[in-house]
């Protein structure tokens, strides 16, 4: 069930097709950015000051973990293409990617949180993280071909 749930996260956060432009330009990607930014600055009741300094943290953050995605999904689809072992993956390297992958972004996640520290308080930094957790919840309910979820009544 974990890797069901990752997997989903992966596919949602990495679907090429539908993120990317032809001449390689995010434009999907970055009105998600900026509906994750208003997101957060209302969640987390940021001021226009808070704000101004946690915007470019924010989005150094945010297109570091789209980069991050993007490497992954690469490997992926190129694990998906081998044919090693009659058509199996090879499940040793598939479980250090994960595992390579899980520690990028728990870095990346560190990183993060000490930047955020030095400009908000304790209080607004428990509430800024508990909006990104409350988008990601958002997102996730409204990901379309979800059983009972998506696009239903508010």
């Amino acid at each position: 069930m974990k890797l069901m749930r990752y997997m989903i996260l992966l596919v949602l956060f990495s679907t090429s097709n539908l993120l990317f432009a032809q001449d390689g330009n995010w434009p999907k990607v970055n009105e998600m950015h900026a509906k994750k930014w208003q997101f957060m600055i209302e969640q987390a009741q940021l001021t226009e000051k808070e704000a101004q300094l946690v915007q470019p943290i924010f989005m150094e953050y945010e297109k570091n973990q789209w980069k991050q995605h993007a490497k992954n999904r690469e490997f992926f689809k190129q694990m998906r293409n081998k044919d090693d072992n009659n058509g199996k993956p090879n499940y040793a390297e598939l479980n250090d990617k994960y595992i390579e992958m899980e520690v990028v972004q728990a870095q990346q996640l560190k990183a993060y949180h000490l930047k955020l520290k030095k400009v908000l308080s304790p209080e607004t930094l428990f509430k800024y993280y508990m909006a990104e957790r409350d988008f990601k919840r958002k997102l996730l309910q409204d990901f379309p071909g979800q059983p009972g979820r998506g696009n239903r009544p508010r």
